[in-house]
């Protein structure tokens, strides 16, 4: 199989250049899009829309894919001087390469 295309992942609104990455907000799940979209909500709807196509599974069965999403436990925690109650949601991203006992690098993946 092949690695991962960037509109495989980030949609087709996706491009990129030597120094930008363009994602259309359209192609975000979940996400109203506007001007002033939060660098926390943008954030989750990349991973959201990452999360759709590296699966464990697409892992599991191409060799040339080196990450995948896959949920973790969702809890509650309490913040605030009010004590109000959140809901925590987790979602694992997983990077994998062949062992080199370096530390985390991008341009491994």
């Amino acid at each position: 199989m092949s690695e991962p295309t960037i509109t495989g992942v980030f949609g087709a609104g996706a491009s990129q250049t030597e120094t930008t990455i363009t994602i259309a907000k359209a192609d975000l799940p979940g996400l109203t899009a506007s001007a002033s979209n939060t660098a926390e909500s943008l954030l989750a709807g990349i991973i959201l829309k990452a999360k759709s196509s590296l699966t464990k599974a697409a892992f599991d069965a191409d060799v040339d894919q080196s990450l995948y999403i896959e949920n973790g436990y969702a809890s509650f925690t309490v913040r605030g001087e009010a004590n109000d109650s959140y809901r925590v949601d987790q979602l694992s991203i997983n990077f994998a390469k062949l062992d080199s006992g370096a530390t985390l690098d991008p341009d491994d993946y």
